[in-house]
Order: C-alpha cells, then sequence, then structure tokens
C-alpha cells in the first residue's frame, strides 16, 4: 500500500526575500550550507530583479542507442546544463552593473560621486550567486550556486515606459563535488 498524501501546505511560490532576494560575491568566498545562516560580507546584493523572477532551466542531453530492428535499448546521458535566467532591474546600482558588464568595467562607488562603465569583450569571471526566497509560511528557501557567469545576454532598451533592466542567463558549472547548485529550505523561520 502507498503512503503519504497530498497537501496544499506543500506547495509554495518562490517569493523574494525582503531587503534583497540576489546576491553576488568573487569566487571562493565562503558558501552558506543552510537556509538561514547570515551571509558572508563579500555577497554584495544586486537590487531589484524583474516580476518573471528567476528562472532555472535545467537540460540533459541524451543519445538514443538502437538495436537491430529499431528498438530504442538505452538512453545513456552525454551532458547536463544548470542555467538561471533573471533581469536586473536596479541598473544604476553599481553592484547589478559590475555583474553585468564586469567587474573591472565599472568604475565609481554610487550615482551621487559618478560611475563609469567601459564595454568590452573582456571574459566575464565565475562568482557564486544566491538567491534568497521565503515560501509560503515564512519558511525560508536559499538557491546558492558555487561557480557561474553570465553566458547569455538580453538587449538594453532604453524607453520611457519600461525599467531599464540587465537580463542575463547565468551558467552554473560543477563545484569541486560535482554540484552545479545546491538547495537548502527550511529551518529557523524567516524574518
Amino acid at each position: 500500500m502507498p503512503t503519504g498524501n497530498n497537501s496544499v501546505s506543500n506547495v509554495t511560490a518562490g517569493k523574494p526575500k525582503v531587503g534583497g532576494s540576489l546576491f553576488r560575491a568573487p569566487a571562493g568566498t565562503d558558501l552558506p550550507d543552510d537556509a538561514t545562516t547570515a551571509l558572508d560580507p563579500a555577497f554584495k546584493c544586486l537590487g531589484y530583479v524583474s516580476d518573471e523572477g528567476v528562472t532555472n532551466s535545467t537540460s540533459i542531453d541524451s543519445e538514443e542507442v538502437k538495436a537491430w530492428g529499431g528498438d530504442t535499448v538505452l538512453t545513456p546521458q552525454t551532458g547536463k546544463t544548470d542555467a538561471f535566467q533573471l533581469a536586473l532591474l536596479e541598473s544604476l546600482n553599481v553592484e547589478a552593473l559590475k555583474a553585468y558588464f564586469g567587474d573591472e568595467n565599472v568604475t565609481g562607488t554610487d550615482i551621487k560621486t559618478g560611475l563609469s562603465v567601459k564595454c568590452n569583450s573582456k571574459e566575464l569571471q565565475p562568482c557564486v550567486w544566491v538567491v534568497e526566497m521565503i515560501a509560503t509560511g515564512n519558511i525560508p528557501h536559499r538557491v546558492v550556486i558555487p561557480n557561474a557567469k553570465p553566458t547569455e545576454m538580453e538587449d538594453i532598451t532604453y524607453v520611457d515606459n519600461e525599467p531599464v533592466s540587465l537580463g542575463m542567463t547565468l551558467t552554473a558549472l560543477p563545484d569541486d563535488d560535482g554540484n552545479t547548485h545546491y538547495e537548502y529550505i527550511g529551518g529557523t523561520a524567516a524574518g
């Protein structure tokens, strides 16, 4: 006889954590290993994310092995991609600009004293990324991406009736343990 029952308490949405939902730190920064421990001070908040949130796209590549007669008899996995799509809305936030254009390409500390952004073909460096959410019932949910960098950039549109957003796709690469990201759910209730 099967065990378990359906429960609406297990259904949730990905609501951003108040005070910051997307953070980035240099590669090698200490990673959190639960949903509630305070992030290392090296993590910088990237500001508001568009109302489309963060989309995690996972794809598996496989190959069909056919037997004589045409039956598929084996489907070995030949690859796997783990990517995250998002659009940063705070295009005047120095940390958001660094995430999109590269740390070395943004100078200045804030908009009041002035910022300068260089656009070039320098390769963006891998960083640690953290997504902070609150699940239904005030349950903390944290996604930790230990090694990722932007691999696709969306067009930046300057128009009077939409925010200037910095859209990107992050491709997560395996860490030393072979994991592309970690999800931590629950623990001490979120504030």
